[in-house]
């Protein structure tokens, strides 16, 4: 059981709760000031029943790696990297929640708004979708961090698949609500997750 619980694995398995508790509470706290505590549920946490088996799977798998191949989790180099996504991945996400305030929904629209507008400004000017792109940098780093291979894979894979699927359809109606507009946009400025158009 202390070949479990080195120094390494205390680190990175705290990193990662704490990089998991922050993102989901801040998603939480962001939605209720930005939208009213009335009109937030617990979906603002985003948590699915698909995203906690991912997560124990993670964690399985660094609990089996850490026992048969203990060596693979002390590649620091690779837990930094992974601590630095992290960082970056949550620091893009916010900047997209609170650039875009009202219009940023957890749930895609398909009904126009009265609050809902098109946000070009801050980080959309560089990126279409930076609370994806935040995501998935985020979903991946996690993994980095823990140093699973599997995981890391698997993460990148299934993260990408879901916005390969949701930005098109999002953004079907993103040119209903806002026309030539959203398609000029569109045009000049990257999704924010790679491969996708």
């Amino acid at each position: 059981m202390e070949q479990v619980f080195t120094y390494t694995a205390c680190r990175q398995l705290s990193q990662m709760f704490v990089a998991m508790i922050f993102f989901h509470v801040s998603e939480y706290i962001l939605a209720a000031s930005i939208h009213g505590k009335t009109n937030v549920t617990l979906k603002s946490l985003l948590i699915s029943k698909n995203y906690l088996v991912a997560m124990i799977f993670s964690l399985l798998e660094y609990f089996v790696e850490i026992i048969l191949f203990p060596g693979l989790k002390e590649h620091w180099w690779v837990s930094n990297s992974g601590l630095a996504m992290v960082i970056i991945g949550e620091i893009i996400r916010k900047m997209a929640i609170i650039t875009a305030g009202r219009s940023f929904t957890h749930l895609i629209r398909t009904h126009p708004s009265e609050h809902h507008q098109l946000v070009t400004n801050g980080i959309y000017r560089v990126v279409r979708h930076p609370g994806y792109c935040g995501f998935f940098i985020w979903s991946v780093g996690t993994q980095i961090m823990l140093c699973n291979p599997i995981s890391t894979i698997a993460f990148a894979l299934v993260v990408w698949r879901f916005f390969e699927q949701r930005i098109p359809y999002e953004e079907f109606y993103l040119r209903q609500f806002f026309g030539s507009q959203y398609e000029e946009y569109g045009r000049w400025v990257p999704s924010g997750v790679p491969f996708v158009k």
